[in-house]
């Protein structure tokens, strides 16, 4: 396993614990890092725009295949540290180049989950300390889909822990909102809120809603095919790692602060396969808040084949199926202005409290579009991804999270996190429900 430290003091700040907890007091110079944004599309350019507001990057690179919208990233920064560059995502090679010529001390990666080893493995030959939202891409089993779990969610990554251990440098993966948050939501409740843990089930769901248009996807749709139609995998401790078909265990779950009941099911995530690494549980899930009309998109994408990723050839030209369904649909980045309604994440524990009493707790984020929007210019769910990679590089900067290897956010002390998220402007909440044997 890889090793982890966590620093009590900060160069910026101290991390003190008093009867209260964590307080965080000064501490004098923040060390400044140089840091390289690899994708300015919806979530890197919500993270420039929270980067811009802190004081902890001396400079940033915003780096994209298309270099427009790379400068106008960094011109709408209006941050003189900010600039834009043109990057090929696949191209390991100049990556590795990019990082040594602006002599990066991190490089954050928020490009769709297709380019996550090229970046990961330009990051590995650099010494760069890497930090990512979504883990390297699974493979279905050959011949038990729906059972046996093929190549997982990070395990590309995960095989090369012992190199980065080796080099001393750390690959923070994980560390969007889902997976991210969740996860530190997680570490939070073993450590603070149970001495025993049935399951960790991450849920998500929202309200949100967008005018003028029947279907308009407010996250990533290649992204969210991907994780959709994969095979879920559900850990249990007693079987490990397993998978289902999509779209499996329907359960309604009732999201707090006027969101409601919203039907959930598994869908493949990172939280999954990051949570059972470092923390003790009996199961852990994750479920998603859908809903009829877009599971029966998905599916029909999925008959007629348009959630492929291969090329096919149409004419002279070849295309990949699932690009075509991407370029067809709204950039959900834009969609801020037409949007209406809240976002919720979180991780929903059940076991033992404390006390040794049945307990079931949800820790969760609610992010509100309108909010969002007047305050960062982005709209719900791109800034509530972006906002905490952002919380983790300022803690990695000074020292207060620290180690080497391949690390999720549960090998970390979650309290600072959480201090700082709030600090950010992105609070948190905890909700107390009845246990099922309670």
């Amino acid at each position: 396993m890889a090793s982890v430290s966590v620093s009590k003091r900060g160069r910026g700040f101290v991390f003190r614990r008093g009867c209260d907890g964590w307080a965080m007091v000064d501490a004098g110079t923040l060390r400044i890092m140089r840091a390289v944004i690899l994708g300015a599309g919806g979530v890197g350019g919500a993270a420039a725009t929270i980067v811009a507001r802190r004081k902890f990057c001396e400079s940033v690179v915003m780096a994209d295949y298309d270099e427009t919208r790379a400068k106008a990233v960094a011109e709408g920064a209006a941050d003189p540290r900010f600039s834009g560059v043109k990057i090929d995502a696949g191209d390991t090679a100049a990556i590795a180049e990019l990082l040594r010529a602006v002599n990066a001390d991190v490089v954050l990666n928020a490009c769709d989950p297709r380019f996550v080893m090229p970046i990961f493995d330009a990051a590995l030959e650099t010494g760069t300390t890497y930090l990512d939202m979504a883990m390297s891409l699974s493979k279905a089993h050959p011949d038990e889909p729906y059972s046996t779990p093929g190549v997982k969610l990070g395990d590309e990554q995960f095989a090369k822990a012992g190199e980065w251990e080796a080099r001393g440098v750390l690959a923070l993966v994980g560390i969007g909102v889902e997976p991210g948050l969740s996860d530190v939501f997680a570490r939070y409740a073993a450590d603070q809120l149970f001495s025993e843990i049935d399951e960790l089930g991450v849920r998500d769901g929202a309200n949100l809603v967008v005018d003028g248009y029947d279907f308009a996807p407010t996250f990533s749709i290649w992204t969210t095919i991907e994780e959709c139609l994969n095979p879920p995998v559900i850990w249990e401790k007693d079987r490990g790692w397993f998978t289902t078909p999509p779209f499996s265990e329907p359960e309604v779950f009732d999201f707090p602060e006027g969101i409601g009941p919203v039907e959930c099911v598994n869908v493949e995530h990172e939280e999954v396969l990051l949570m059972p690494r470092w923390l003790d549980a009996k199961r852990v899930t994750f479920k998603y808040g859908l809903g009829e009309e877009f599971i029966n998109v998905l599916e029909v994408l999925h008959k007629i084949g348009l959630d492929r990723v291969p090329p096919v050839e149409v004419g002279s030209v070849a295309v990949s199926p699932r690009d075509v369904v991407a370029a067809c649909l709204p950039n959900p980045a834009t969609l801020g202005d037409q949007m209406r309604g809240m976002t919720c994440a979180g991780t929903l524990v059940t076991g033992k409290g404390t006390d040794g009493n049945p307990r079931e707790v949800y820790l969760y984020q609610v992010a509100d579009n309108e909010t969002c929007m007047r305050e960062w210019g982005s709209q719900a769910v791109v800034w509530q991804t972006a906002v905490n990679p952002v919380v983790a590089m300022e803690l990695i900067a000074n020292d207060v999270w620290a180690g080497a290897g391949v690390l999720g956010p549960e090998a970390f002390e979650p309290q600072p996190f959480l201090d700082l998220l709030t600090e950010y402007g992105a609070p948190w909440g905890l909700v107390e429900r009845t246990p099922p044997n309670g």
